[in-house]
């Protein structure tokens, strides 16, 4: 696994130990970021980060900074492995936590994001997705990019309460993604 474009392209990533994690692979996060663009200036929450391959694709791409959150031991070793590299200009902010405790935490912060990359495990994510809008509509900037990898085989992903104003799908093999743009509230 390794950074796919940009200042640290080419640089090699380190998978969380064991096999809870399913890192991103170099052909998806190469298609994601081209379907999404410039993420230049972005701040950027990768939410279930598991390595942090693609908080570090963007941050490689010209994000201003990028929040990792996770809840496993082993996924935060990873990425504070993987973010040593890019973290020289403070950008990198890695946070321990559970999803909804860490969004708690970010919407009572008032952090707000440009891009939030969510790829949680395959097997969670219809648990959580009636869930998700709400928490996720606190800390999204108006016109953010939403960008979740899921199943191919569980079909097109539906996020709740959230206002959608532009949706692609792609399938790759057996992931899914769904880049939405995102209006807000507030």
């Amino acid at each position: 696994m390794r950074v796919v474009a940009g200042i640290y392209g080419g640089r090699t990533l380190t998978a969380p130990r064991g096999g809870s994690t399913r890192p991103t692979s170099d052909r998806v996060r190469e298609a994601v970021f081209s379907i999404i663009g410039s993420v230049e200036g972005l701040d950027v929450l990768d939410l279930f980060a598991g390595s942090g391959a693609l908080g570090i694709e963007a941050l490689s791409r010209g994000a201003a900074s990028a929040t990792f959150v996770d809840s496993s031991r082993a996924a935060l070793a990873a990425i504070r492995a993987n973010t040593a590299m890019v973290d020289d200009a403070g950008c990198v902010r890695i946070v321990a936590a559970d999803w909804q405790a860490a969004l708690r935490a970010e919407r009572a912060a008032g952090r707000r994001y440009g891009l939030c990359l969510l790829d949680p495990p395959y097997s969670v994510l219809p648990r959580i997705t009636g869930r998700l809008g709400p928490a996720l509509a606190s800390v999204l900037q108006a016109d953010a990019t939403l960008v979740v990898e899921h199943a191919a085989a569980a079909g097109p992903l539906e996020i709740d309460d959230l206002l959608v104003i532009a949706r692609t799908d792609h399938t790759y093999g057996g992931t899914g993604i769904a880049v939405m743009r995102i209006g807000t509230s507030g």
